[in-house]
Formats: structure tokens, C-alpha cells, sequence
């Protein structure tokens, strides 16, 4: 039966990545043979993002490209539920604007979860040896919020920050989703923990930005994902 990957993209102010962001995903090859379904969230950006998508979608008009824009800023969460509102797919993913992550990663993980008929997959930016860390704190703080996840949940995870995580659609949008912003990746975790599955890692190709470049992340939201992960395993 043909599958068809719907991957979720958010975007703020990411002029300076989204064409090439786009254009990977795009030409991204999926060796399963399945379909993409790329949905872009535009969350209220004030730069040129919007019209570099529009003009994407008008550059590739036999790609199914979906768009939607939120009126106010509401965090990548939100942007996420919204894309999600949107996917027709077998299977879903996240992808950031930011070239990050390297879209041809997805095959490897698509395959894993048709293969082996599981529901959700992340890569792991620790399992590739080669990858940098831009900042150390960056890296120490992805570790201790694995490690917590690890501890509280039962899993075995080096990554549990990973922009890339996959899903099998209908297990994904069973969960009632309460994030609005980068507390995301943390109550996914921990729900998908709660329901039992135990989270399979591969490895992904990793290329961090620095805060110069764009990087929104802070300190204080590696705290406020022990936070989220505490309050679902215990509340």
C-alpha cells in the first residue's frame, strides 16, 4: 500500500534557510517509495519567510505543499498542532527551518518504522560521531534532559531533544497535545513513554547554528522540559 510521510515544518523568521530548507526536503529521496506531504506553518513571521514560501509552492506545483499562517505568534507547539490539523499522511514528522538537520535522514528513518511496523522513531544527533556541538551547554543540557527522560519514563535515549522525531499518524493524533512552544519534544516523550512504546534512536547528520545565526533555544527551556517531564509522570 503506498505510504505518504507528511512532515510538519515551523517557521519563524527563517529567511535566511527556508528556500534551501525547502528545496532538500523537496528532493529528499525516500527509498520506500512513498509520497511527501510538506505542511508549512508560518507562526506570524515578520520577515520574508511568507513569501519565500508561496513561492516555493508556485516553483513546484505538483509537489502537495500545504500553508497555513497563525495571525499572532503562538511557539513551535502550537505550530505543530496547527500542522497537524493538516496531515493526511501515514506517517508524520518534524522538521525544523533552520538546516539543522539534514532532510535525507528522514529515509532511514521512514524505513525503520515501515520495516519493522513500529509507530515512532528519533534520530539521535549523539549516535553520529562525526556531528558537532556548537555550544557546550547546549550539549550538557540535551543530555541531563535525556537522562531525566531516561529515568522517569523507562527509555533508553541519548537524544531526547532531537528535532527529528517520527510518528506513525494515528498514534501521534491520539495524543491530546498541550504545548505551545518548545515544550513539544518533552510531553511527546512523555506520553508516547505512558502508552508503553519504547522509543527506537538511529543516527542523523547534525549542523548547529549559533545563536548569531538564529538559534532560538535558551537555557531556561532545557529546564522547563524537566519540568514538562516531571509533571506528566507525576501529575
Amino acid at each position: 500500500m503506498y505510504k505518504i510521510l507528511s512532515i510538519i515544518i515551523p517557521v519563524y523568521n527563517e529567511e535566511s534557510t527556508l528556500e534551501c530548507l525547502l528545496e532538500k526536503v523537496i528532493h529528499a529521496k525516500l527509498t520506500t517509495g512513498a509520497g511527501k506531504e510538506i505542511i508549512i506553518i508560518n507562526d506570524c513571521s515578520h520577515d520574508k519567510s511568507e513569501a519565500i514560501a508561496k513561492s516555493m509552492i508556485a516553483r513546484y506545483p505538483d509537489m502537495c505543499i500545504k500553508y497555513a499562517r497563525h495571525e499572532v505568534n503562538s511557539g513551535k507547539g502550537m505550530a505543530i498542532r496547527t500542522g497537524l490539523q493538516l496531515t493526511t499522511g501515514n506517517y508524520i514528522v518534524i522538521q525544523d527551518a533552520d538546516l539543522e538537520c539534514d532532510p535525507q535522514d528522514l529515509d532511514s528513518l521512514l524505513s525503520y518504522l515501515i520495516t519493522y511496523e513500529k509507530k515512532v522513531v528519533y534520530g539521535s544527533r549523539f549516535l553520529e560521531w562525526e556531528n558537532k556541538h556548537s555550544y557546550i551547554w547546549f550539549y550538557l543540557g540535551g543530555r541531563l534532559v535525556s537522562f531525566v527522560a531516561n529515568v522517569l519514563y523507562g527509555q533508553h535515549l541519548t537524544d531526547e531533544p532531537t528535532c527529528y522525531k517520527m510518528f506513525d499518524a494515528d498514534l501521534l493524533k491520539s495524543i491530546p497535545l498541550q504545548c505551545t512552544g518548545f515544550e513539544f519534544c518533552p510531553e511527546v516523550t512523555a506520553k508516547v513513554s505512558k502508552l508503553g512504546y519504547k522509543i527506537k534512536e538511529l543516527p542523523i547528520h547534525y549542523y548547529p547554528r549559533s545563536v548569531e545565526e538564529g538559534k532560538k533555544l535558551k537555557w531556561h527551556d532545557g529546564m522547563k522540559a524537566i519540568w514538562i517531564l516531571l509533571k506528566y509522570r507525576f501529575i
